[in-house]
């Protein structure tokens, strides 16, 4: 199998700046100092806005899984003391002094990547300050556990559905965990110079393992 998942997890998220977005109307940078990161805090203080900023910035397009009604929702919209904002932007910052990243982001010591939501609907994904695709975004993570809807983001009551999931939803993310999806998604989606895994039966015999071994982000 290709080194693009193991390769990924040694590129650590830092840091979450938010400005805009959902009860985060100020600029604020949140600090992420480990592997394993738990949010918590009593509620109402904005626990789910970060992970739906995960999420949002990940590429979640489904106003319903932002806990929203449209995807203007995400952006501020004002209270009893504040305007509403025009814009929300949300930045994931990657430690990749390593040099782990794959293709054109290897060289850079950190990777910052970025979504911004106007009202009138434009919205804007960046790599290093770089005009990229919502796919592009999505290929970089692929594989890897960090995704709009991938297991690297644990949120409350995701444990139980995938005790509970349907064969095919539990393949899904043992697929995600092993790097299998990767493959799939290349499958349908061919690109020159990709590979693809020499033996697919070798790749699901580290489903269960990969699973085990990765930490969330």
């Amino acid at each position: 199998m290709s080194d693009h998942a193991s390769d990924l997890s040694a590129v650590r998220l830092t840091q979450i700046k938010l400005a805009g977005f959902k009860s985060f109307v100020d600029p604020v940078a949140i600090p992420v100092p480990g592997q394993l990161v738990g949010v918590v805090g009593p509620n109402g203080c904005g626990k789910s806005n970060i992970i739906d900023a995960v999420r949002w910035v990940l590429g979640e397009s489904a106003a319903g899984r932002l806990r929203g009604e449209s995807l203007q929702d995400v952006i501020f919209n004002g209270s009893s003391g504040r305007k509403p904002v025009a814009r929300a932007s949300v930045e994931l910052l990657f430690d990749n002094r390593e040099g782990r990243a794959p293709g054109q982001w290897q060289p850079f010591a950190e990777i910052a990547v970025r979504r911004v939501l106007e009202r009138n609907g434009d919205s804007q994904f960046f790599i290093n300050n770089l005009a990229v695709r919502k796919r592009d975004v999505g290929d970089l993570f692929l594989g890897t556990g960090v995704g709009a809807r991938a297991y690297g983001i644990i949120e409350q009551g995701m444990v139980n559905r995938i005790v509970e999931a349907r064969p095919e939803e539990l393949r899904n993310f043992l697929e995600e965990a092993a790097g299998v999806s990767r493959y799939r998604e290349r499958r349908r989606r061919p690109r020159a110079g990709w590979a693809t895994p020499a033996s697919t039966s070798t790749a699901s015999r580290t489903c269960c393992a990969a699973l085990m071994s990765k930490s969330p982000v």
